[in-house]
This record gives structure tokens, sequence and C-alpha cells, in this order.
């Protein structure tokens, strides 16, 4: 059996074409809104800000992981909707994507909402929580900082 290409692309709204941008969003619906039960508006605007930037891994061509980095006040970068398709997990996707994510974040703040039991998997990362936990769509998250490294 051939080795599979495993491939990392980023863009912003304006460089997406449709085709890419409509399975950017199955995968996100298929698992955050059909699997996780949670049925809450998907399109929130923030996908087309200028300062947005997808992040995701397609593998073969189909698109295994992704996640989104947003552009808050303050220069401080939140990563969001980290999404791995449930034919590709445990492959280790999760982990060079949140890699991929912080070079691209480089030396801002950043923040993120952790589905609590992920909390563990972003402190790796060098994440350390900065709130009390809270239950959003019947699902326990927990906010979660990290701050630029000092050389």
């Amino acid at each position: 059996m051939p080795a599979q290409t495993l491939v990392t692309r980023i863009a912003s709204f304006a460089e997406l074409d449709a085709r890419t941008f409509h399975d950017l969003l199955r995968l996100r619906i298929d698992v955050f809104v059909v699997e996780q039960a949670c049925p809450y508006p998907e399109l929130d605007g923030r996908d087309v800000e200028p300062g947005t930037r997808h992040l995701w891994l397609t593998r073969d061509g189909d698109v295994v992981a992704y996640l989104r980095i947003l552009a808050d006040r303050g220069g401080v970068a939140r990563i969001g909707r980290v999404v791995v398709a449930p034919r590709a997990r445990r492959g280790g996707y999760a982990g060079r994507l949140m890699a991929e994510a912080l070079a691209v974040v480089g030396d801002r703040p950043c923040v993120l909402e952790a589905q609590s039991h992920l909390a563990g998997f972003y402190a790796r990362h060098g994440f350390t929580v900065s709130g009390a936990e809270y239950v959003e769509d019947g699902i326990p998250h927990t906010p979660m900082r990290r701050e630029p490294t000092t050389g």
C-alpha cells in the first residue's frame, strides 16, 4: 500500500475556494453539531474576518484535521474549532495541527476554550488554565492561555 501524503494548509477566508470551505465546514458540523449533539450557529461571522487564518491537514486530498486562529483585541491570538475527523483520530494529527498553529501564532499570547477533558492535551502545548470551568452546549469547557515564550 502506498504511503499516504499529509499536507498542511493555511489560508485566509478570501484565499479559500468554495469546495475547500465546504469541506472544512462539513468536518466542523459533522463533529461539533452532529457527533457531539450540540446544535448551535456554526457560522458565527468570525471565519470571514481579515485576521482569521484557517489551518488544516489533508491526507491524500481529504480534510482530516482543522482549526482556526482568530485575531482578538490586544494582539491576542485565539485558537478555536480544533477538530479531527473520526476516521483519523489517534493518528497524531491534533498535535501536529497545534504545533503548526503555534508556529503561526509566534510570540503573541494565545487563548482557547478547551473542552475540559482535553485540557491535558493543551497543557502539553504550553497552555495553562486561565479561568473557571463552565458548561457550554452541555459540555464542560476550561479557558486556557499560553503566554509568549521569551528567549
